[in-house]
């Protein structure tokens, strides 16, 4: 499909945005109803075609990667153009997953938003990268972990592993202070089942007999009254 989609677009163009993204294994799943993102040259004419997007290449795409024989602009190059695109909650949640999914670094982000200086967008990217982290499992994990760096509090650790007495492994922590036993969670919906919530109490008893402070946010937490979060655990760490 996308080899005969590219073969009636200008020379020089590559899937991108989130129809490449899609690919590495992150940003938006591709769906029947999603338009695919392509990258057009910059001084190619930018065709209309029904369910097409077409991005100009203000930076060129400098090496595509192939990926099912169709060229894409690689894995860097996607995540800081959609970032850039979103908001800040956004933006933090594709870049943990860009790394999450293994086809970004650290070091490949930092070298490609370099590229895109003086860019819309670019300087939230900037200053996101350097504590993006691959580990949170959901979007409201790193949500709630950039509201508390925002705040100037420490970064809280993502998943971190509880251990028993013996060594194993017992429980994992979304967002944990190790050394001052403070734990932080996001309850979703999946919270609210009988099963999950008679495992929530167990777990809550153990951590707390074992001198883990431990608060639980929901979303309204969360997107409506963030500067509680940022105060509670203000209170904690102090």
């Amino acid at each position: 499909m996308y080899e005969a989609l590219l073969a009636r677009l200008p020379p020089g163009t590559v899937l991108g945005y989130d129809t490449a993204a899609a690919m590495y294994g992150f940003g938006r799943p591709a769906g029947p109803d999603e338009p695919i993102h392509v990258i057009v040259p910059a001084t190619a004419a930018k065709p209309r075609i029904r369910g097409v997007v077409c991005h100009e290449a203000v930076l060129p795409v400098e090496e595509p990667i192939m990926l099912d024989g169709v060229p894409c602009a690689p894995a860097a190059r996607c995540a800081v153009d959609l970032a850039r695109r979103a908001t800040r909650f956004g933006a933090i949640a594709l870049l943990d997953t860009a790394l999450r999914s293994q086809t970004c670094t650290p070091a490949s982000l930092a070298e490609e938003v370099i590229k895109h200086d003086g860019l819309r967008g670019v300087r939230h990217v900037r200053e996101l990268i350097p504590v993006a982290d691959p580990r949170p499992e959901c979007h409201q994990e790193s949500h709630l972990r950039l509201v508390i760096i925002d705040a100037g509090l420490p970064a809280p650790e993502p998943q971190v592993w509880v251990l028993d007495g013996t060594g194993r492994q017992a429980y994992r922590i979304d967002l944990a202070y190790r050394e001052r036993r403070v734990g932080l969670e996001y309850d979703g919906r999946s919270h609210l089942t009988f099963d999950r919530l008679n495992a929530d109490r167990s777990r809550m008893n153990w951590l707390s007999a074992r001198r883990w402070a431990m608060r639980y946010f929901t979303a309204r937490d969360l997107y409506q009254t963030p500067a509680l979060i940022v105060a509670e655990v203000r209170a904690l760490l102090s």
